[in-house]
């Protein structure tokens, strides 16, 4: 479906209140998932006690905890009544308008994403294979080189500025395709077929990058395949159908499955310390072989920016949906829609 022209919809009371309705739906969703990783960041990282351990274990806290347990618990009760007070003063504001911003908002965590696999995977590769050849210190003396070869240094001092550049490259840069990582995971695969067949040479980093730069392609452009109308539809529900109907499937499924199925990788992933995502990057843990790349942990962190992108998209797409819906924006049909669906 491509969106043409913006209709001068009358803003009568019945929209104004559907409008309010949504847009907070949709920012409210945005900004509690912002609390909810920042909490977690301050649970694990941070030891606060956090809202569920707390007021189930209140018996095992201390008067210090309480206060900062009750900090958590607010931030979060507080998002909706902010949210809606924001939305009920700009009445004006269309709900097309805010789908774009966080279609906006999911389109430069991608582009961070992609820069940060691309910086990492090079650099932490060069390093790895310095250290397989004991070149780390003759470059960079005894003790960087002893550093170098431990996952908690590398990933401070090396890991984590190469994300901040990573940030910096996506504000600046806003045309990155995620089929140049596709590209970058034919030349890894291209690098590994050639020295083991012609060179007789092969290093677990080499299929380290590989995995690295090929989860990064698929979990990162799912929220773009999600914009561009590229994911696999269900044809008998689907194809064919009008627009209005369309938009009531997507905006029901938004609601039904795909807030959900964020919403239980983000809780699973990083309910505790010790869960699936929060452990790996807790200890940067990194794979048994101690000759690879120091990246297994980030890999846990490519689920968290599947599910915070694909939230923003569900968002927008929401928003662009209920849009549709009410008139706010003309649609018209896609002549192949029967065969993209």
């Amino acid at each position: 479906m491509d969106i043409e022209a913006v209709i001068a919809q009358p803003i009568t009371p019945s929209y104004r209140r559907l409008n309010w309705v949504i847009r907070t739906i949709g920012y409210s969703m945005v900004f509690i998932t912002l609390i909810y990783l920042i909490n977690n960041y301050l649970n694990v990282w941070r030891e606060w006690p956090g809202v569920v351990h707390y007021f189930f274990n209140q018996s095992e806290a201390t008067q210090d905890q309480g206060v900062l347990a009750w900090l958590q618990l607010l931030s979060y009760l507080a998002v909706v009544p902010m949210v809606l007070y924001r939305t009920v003063t700009t009445p004006n504001n269309r709900m097309i308008n805010d789908s774009q911003r966080m279609s906006d908002w999911s389109a430069y965590l991608i582009r961070v994403a992609f820069w940060s696999v691309v910086l990492l995977g090079l650099f932490d590769g060069l390093l790895s294979w310095m250290r397989v050849e004991d070149l780390l210190t003759p470059v960079f003396g005894q003790e960087l080189a002893s550093n170098l070869g431990k996952s908690i240094f590398r990933g401070t001092y090396v890991h984590y500025p190469l994300i901040l550049i990573s940030m910096l490259m996506a504000y600046r840069i806003k045309t990155v395709s995620m089929s140049w990582l596709a590209l970058l995971v034919v030349f890894a695969e291209l690098w590994i077929v050639v020295a083991r067949f012609i060179f007789s040479y092969e290093q677990t980093l080499m299929g380290d990058l590989v995995r690295f730069w090929y989860a990064g392609l698929f979990l990162f452009a799912s929220a773009y395949t999600l914009k561009e109308e590229g994911h696999v539809r269900v044809d008998v529900l689907y194809a064919g159908k009008s627009v209005q109907y369309k938009a009531w499937v997507n905006s029901l499924g938004v609601l039904m499955l795909g807030f959900p199925l964020c919403w239980i990788i983000l809780t699973l992933g990083m309910w505790e310390s010790t869960s699936i995502i929060n452990s790996p990057l807790a200890n940067f843990e990194i794979s048994q072989s101690g000759y690879g790349l120091f990246i297994k942990y980030l890999m846990a962190g490519f689920l968290v920016v599947f599910a915070v992108s694909m939230i923003l998209q569900f968002c927008s797409y929401l928003l662009k949906n209920v849009a549709i819906l009410v008139g706010e924006v003309e649609v018209i049909q896609d002549q192949h829609d029967d065969v993209m669906a």
